[in-house]
């Protein structure tokens, strides 16, 4: 495997992004990234299979418009990891802050603990084996799912009484769907948002994602394979239609 190690420390986000597509250009497989603190829009538009570490708290916009490599974050991320990424996959082994997965519309984004507000916003999909996937090991803050219009987002409440509190849940959602561990309170759902039975056939959909969550960071998916889960999904196609006056 040909590797690039980078050493990033004190570096601006523009001559680091310039070495890492240039390593991939030459044909890098694995680029450690070493000594990120901030630098935005790491990964964004790169292709192909190439695995990228990074050791530190990368910027916003981690893996923007990404289509196939995956990233793995050895601490926490900033806002907006995975924003409308086509395909591969985001790794992060801590926290991530407001806006993950903005309007993804492909691949996995896996968070070992906390996300902020709006995790999922404005999610789609447009081809069934390109479903955007969002798994959230702890728990998310208000408007989880905000407009979604595809995909799954996934909260397992790991270490957490209850893993969601915060309100909003799937506000204004028209696609996709939001599956939380455990009850979910009804106050907390958003406008246009539904609650739905959880059965056997939705765990055996959802099984190989939990496994793969749990081989990343090394938890007991047996612990996550019941039908503990509360599924939430769009009330209307158009939930906010009463809201506008047709001519």
């Amino acid at each position: 495997m040909k590797t690039v190690r980078i050493d990033a420390r004190g570096m601006h986000y523009t001559p680091l992004n310039q070495k890492l597509r240039a390593a991939v250009a030459d044909g890098a497989e694995e680029i450690i990234l070493d000594n990120v603190l901030g630098q935005r829009f790491i990964g964004d538009g790169l292709r192909g299979d190439v695995r990228i570490i990074i050791n530190g708290v990368p910027g916003g916009d981690l893996g923007m418009f990404m289509s196939g490599p995956t990233c793995i974050v050895n601490g926490n991320a900033e806002h907006a990891p995975g924003n409308t990424m086509d395909r591969g996959m985001l790794v992060i082994h801590g926290s991530a802050g407001d806006a993950v997965a903005h309007s993804m519309r492909g691949g996995k984004v896996f968070i070992k603990n906390n996300i902020g507000y709006r995790g999922g916003i404005h999610m789609k999909q447009y081809e069934m084996e390109a479903r955007p996937i969002l798994v959230v090991g702890g728990t998310a803050h208000s408007f989880l799912g905000e407009y979604m219009a595809g995909g799954l987002v996934l909260v397992l409440g790991i270490g957490k009484e209850k893993a969601m509190t915060d309100r909003g849940i799937g506000s204004g959602i028209h696609g996709g769907e939001i599956i939380i561990r455990g009850e979910v309170d009804d106050y907390l759902l958003g406008v246009g948002a539904k609650k739905f039975e959880f059965t056997e056939a939705d765990l055996e959909r959802i099984a190989p994602i939990i496994k793969s969550f749990c081989e990343q960071f090394g938890y007991d998916p047996a612990e996550f394979l019941d039908t503990n889960y509360t599924r939430i999904g769009p009330a209307s196609s158009r939930p906010f239609a009463s809201k506008y006056v047709w001519e």
